[in-house]
């Protein structure tokens, strides 16, 4: 019997999720790069990373990041040389919100400031996170600076409270919402890469939505928010397959166990 894998953590969920050559003149099936091999990636040759310090911030062993590594220099070179197209999806992770040891984003919160920012939420309480820019739902999710927090119970708002981002951007924010404790994301338009890191958060997303952040939060507490669920940021050029499910492992469903 083969041992139970240990998630990764993963502290940069993928903004751009599908890469397609241009001048691609057949359906070649994508490459899949798991999100914890595009992790890798990320720490290693990007960041400049040895794999002793990648392993420290994925909280797994090295010999374990060889492998992931190996697998996605691999699947990076096929798609180059054989014209490709690669998705990133699926892997066995978890979305770091910031607040673990060993954080490998320079943009996630510290924990100070989680402190600073702690919002108690009751055990029946939902709490509903608006992208907020005076009064009105911010259009563009990956930018926000701030965060409009509504408590709501029995189909009413308790208490509200505007949360700055601290210059958290894209891959980021899901771990912030996670971090507040939010159970719900009304926003406009929002990336495919965003969709999916929410997904990894089990936050639900309303998106679509313009106009006044007060009046949305009190729509959705009355259960009559207008929104749009197949919304798209335009500003993203990203796409997921038809019934795409964000991969087995990367969307809560999955639960991993004590090893390697």
């Amino acid at each position: 019997m083969s041992r139970p894998i240990k998630c990764r953590k993963v502290c940069h969920y993928p903004q751009t999720i599908l890469f397609t050559p241009m001048d691609s003149s057949t359906d070649k099936e994508p490459i899949i790069l798991t999100v914890d091999e595009y992790e890798t990636l990320r720490l290693i040759d990007k960041e400049g990373y040895g794999q002793e310090k990648c392993a420290a911030f994925m909280q797994i062993a090295r010999t374990t990041v060889q492998r992931i590594y190996e697998s996605a220099r691999k699947k990076v070179a096929d798609c180059i040389v054989d014209g490709c197209p690669l998705r990133i999806e699926g892997g066995d992770f978890w979305l770091c919100n910031g607040q673990s040891t060993n954080c490998g984003y320079d943009g996630c919160y510290k924990q100070a400031y989680y402190e600073q920012y702690k919002i108690e939420k009751g055990d029946h309480i939902m709490r509903i996170a608006v992208t907020y820019e005076n009064g009105e739902i911010f259009q563009h999710f990956g930018h926000t600076e701030q965060f409009k927090i509504y408590d709501v119970e029995d189909g009413r708002i308790i208490s509200t409270e505007v949360v700055d981002t601290n210059g958290s951007g894209h891959g980021a924010l899901a771990g912030v919402l996670t971090a507040l404790n939010a159970d719900v994301l009304i926003c406009g338009g929002i990336g495919g890469g965003a969709q999916a890191a929410l997904a990894a958060a089990n936050i639900k997303l309303y998106g679509g939505v313009s106009g006044n952040a007060d009046e949305a939060a009190a729509a959705f507490a009355a259960g009559n928010l207008d929104f749009n669920p197949d919304v798209r940021c335009n500003h993203h050029q990203e796409h997921h397959g038809e019934g795409h499910t964000c991969g087995e492992h990367g969307c809560g469903e999955h639960h991993c166990g004590d090893h390697d």
